[in-house]
């Protein structure tokens, strides 16, 4: 098949979460299935000069938006058996940032262009698989416009929602004179959302199957409470509603050969090697050097979303256990500065490390004993399946993926990969942590738990071939 894969992010070019994660990993295991998968990611101002370098013209043309005609320039990067296309326009993409106030116009833009330059590409798609809100005016436009013309007549059309929560609402005049879409396109079974024009509702309306990242989330999602006044429209396509787990990069997320870790380490020495990263990270953040201390780690984006709210109720009853907890990430400043009050209260447990670095994310997931993870939902989540790779102990709210990919530990009939709780409270998060670190105690059981935890695989072989299924449904 021909596949065309379409998104605001691809790692390692342009990203800012899971998404990019994604679109970096599920091309490539569909190119290895012998397809040709192509992608198409705006050509940002940030994407990092050795990228840049790689990159071959293609071609340039005007795409019509709205009553004006834009440049768009296209380059290319071919690896691992996919190409990579960058849609270029400096006023919309120059900037060293992804997203900006007036995204509404800009991808816009990259959802025009990446239908007209097809044609000139030289590529036909029989999938278009569009990825968030933010390539949800595809569907629609390819069904108002496009289907007329041979060319494109028999693409199919897969939407896959990576979080339901970011949806793209604007005023319907806006996507109107964006789209030069009529107004009935803007009733309530179609764009209209509540007075607007929602552009992540254009996408589930009008693509052929819609997925999203878990089947659990999948559920989720039609339900009033985790469907974000989306859940009537969702549960109308259930019947062409999937959800497909995510995978992990396990070239990238290998304890054997991870080159940010201060030791590496394999499943035989996996208990050994833990403890010697955890030394010397003790020792990189000032803490007290102790390789029998249970350390608690923390790798996230700070916002209400990951149960950031929950650990804030949490604080001082965690600082009184014993153990070291350990913080790595950015995100809304009342979050950050709680972290940071509490090391500098309790410089001897907490290390709050209020940054984004890859290394030291790296160094948390092989150092630390257990993971921690509260999120209030989770469409779902990389980070749970990062720690069981290097054999860290996920501790997390039963949602959406993390339900779908963490069972928690049933001492009497000795199964499970971690521990976790349901009810979004400080009480209950606190129960299960100390739970966790009874076990912990118990030497032959941890080392059980570790090396069952490392034995887990969620590669993307599983998932793609699930894509593929969806796709060669469409075929027929």
């Amino acid at each position: 098949m021909n596949i065309l894969m379409l998104s605001s992010e691809v790692a390692p070019y342009a990203k800012s979460g899971g998404l990019g994660d994604v679109l970096g990993a599920l091309p490539q295991n569909l190119a290895a299935q012998g397809h040709d998968v192509r992608v198409m990611l705006p050509k940002y101002g940030l994407i990092a000069e050795r990228f840049v370098s790689e990159m071959q013209f293609e071609l340039y043309m005007y795409i019509p938006l709205g009553w004006r005609n834009k440049y768009c320039g296209v380059f290319s990067i071919k690896k691992a058996g996919v190409t990579y296309y960058f849609i270029d326009n400096e006023y919309y993409f120059g900037e060293k940032c992804l997203y900006k106030w007036d995204d509404l116009e800009r991808f816009c833009f990259f959802s025009k262009a990446a239908l007209e330059v097809l044609p000139k590409l030289g590529f036909k798609p029989d999938i278009v698989h569009c990825n968030d809100w933010q390539t949800g005016a595809v569907p629609v436009i390819l069904e108002a416009y496009y289907k007329q013309n041979e060319f494109y007549r028999h693409i199919r059309t897969v939407f896959t929602i990576h979080n339901l929560k970011y949806q793209g609402v604007y005023s319907i005049e806006a996507v109107q004179e964006m789209l030069s879409l009529d107004d009935s396109f803007f009733t309530d079974d179609k764009l209209e959302f509540h007075g607007c024009a929602n552009l992540l509702k254009a996408g589930i309306v009008y693509s052929h199957r819609v997925t999203t990242v878990s089947p659990t989330y999948a559920e989720e999602i039609k339900t009033p409470t985790g469907g974000e006044r989306l859940d009537g429209l969702l549960s109308a396509r259930s019947n062409s509603l999937h959800g497909i787990l995510n995978g992990i990069d396990y070239e990238e997320y290998n304890p054997k050969t991870d080159g940010a870790i201060f030791c590496n380490y394999g499943l035989r020495d996996a208990v050994e090697g833990k403890k010697k990263n955890k030394m010397a990270l003790q020792e990189q953040l000032g803490l007290p050097v102790d390789g029998e201390k249970v350390m608690i780690g923390l790798v996230s984006r700070l916002v209400d979303q990951k149960g950031l709210d929950i650990i804030a109720d949490a604080m001082v009853e965690l600082t009184g256990l014993d153990m070291q907890f350990v913080i790595v990430g950015t995100g809304d400043e009342k979050y950050e500065n709680m972290f940071r009050h509490y090391a500098w209260c309790n410089p001897q447990k907490v290390s709050a490390n209020i940054m984004f670095s890859n290394e030291m994310a790296h160094r948390v997931y092989a150092s630390a004993d257990l993971f921690l993870m509260p999120s209030l939902f989770e469409p779902c989540g990389l980070g749970q399946l990062i720690a069981l790779s290097y054999g860290t102990i996920p501790v997390v709210r039963e949602t959406g993926g993390l339900k779908d990919t963490i069972k928690s530990y049933n001492e009497f009939t000795d199964e499970g990969n971690g521990f976790s709780f349901y009810a979004p409270n400080a009480h209950d998060m606190v129960y299960t942590i100390k739970r966790a670190i009874s076990f912990f105690a118990d030497k032959p059981v941890w080392k059980k738990l570790v090396q069952r935890a490392m034995k887990e695989d969620f590669s993307w072989t599983e998932s793609a071939k699930k894509y593929l299924s969806i796709y060669e449904e469409l075929m027929k």
